[in-house]
C-alpha cells in the first residue's frame, strides 16, 4: 500500500523513540494501532454497504426484467385466448349454419362418417373402452 521497506520502518521507529520518548512509546503505539484498526473496520463497513447497494440495484433490475417478461407472456396468453375464442365462435357459427342449411336426413350420414374414423382409430390403436391393449406376441426365433 505505502511500499515501505523494513529499513524504512526501523528509521521511523527510531525517530518515534527519540521524539516521543521510551516511557510514552508503548502507549502511543497501542493508540495508533487501535486507531488504524478502527479505520480499517470503517473502510470494510463502507465497502460492504456499497456492495449491498450494488447487489440491491442488480436485484431490482432483475425483478423488473422478470416482471416485464411476465407481463408480456400474460399479454401473449390473453391475445392467444382471444384468437382461440374467436376461432371457436366462428366454427360454432359455421357448424350451426351448416346444420340449419342441411336437411335432417343428410345430417345422420355425416355423423356416422365422423364416428367411423374414430372407431377405426380405436381399433387400429388396439384401444377399447376401459381395457388396456393386449401385449404384442413375441416374434418367433429362427
Amino acid at each position: 500500500m505505502f511500499d515501505i521497506g523494513f529499513s524504512e520502518l526501523i528509521v521511523i521507529a527510531l525517530v518515534a523513540l527519540i521524539v516521543i520518548g521510551p516511557e510514552r512509546l508503548p502507549r502511543v503505539a497501542r493508540t495508533v494501532g487501535a486507531l488504524l484498526g478502527r479505520a480499517q473496520r470503517y473502510v470494510n463497513e463502507v465497502k460492504a454497504d456499497i456492495q449491498r447497494e450494488v447487489d440491491l440495484d442488480e436485484l431490482k433490475n432483475l425483478k423488473s426484467t422478470f416482471e416485464d417478461a411476465a407481463k408480456s407472456a400474460q399479454d401473449s396468453m390473453r391475445e392467444a385466448e382471444r384468437e382461440l375464442q374467436a376461432t371457436g365462435d366462428s366454427l360454432n357459427r359455421s357448424i350451426a349454419g351448416e346444420a340449419q342449411a342441411a336437411p335432417p336426413e343428410a345430417a345422420e350420414p355425416v355423423a356416422e362418417a365422423v364416428e367411423a374414423p374414430a372407431a377405426a382409430a380405436q381399433l387400429d390403436l388396439g384401444l377399447e373402452s376401459g381395457t388396456p391393449a393386449p401385449a404384442p406376441a413375441p416374434a418367433p426365433r429362427t
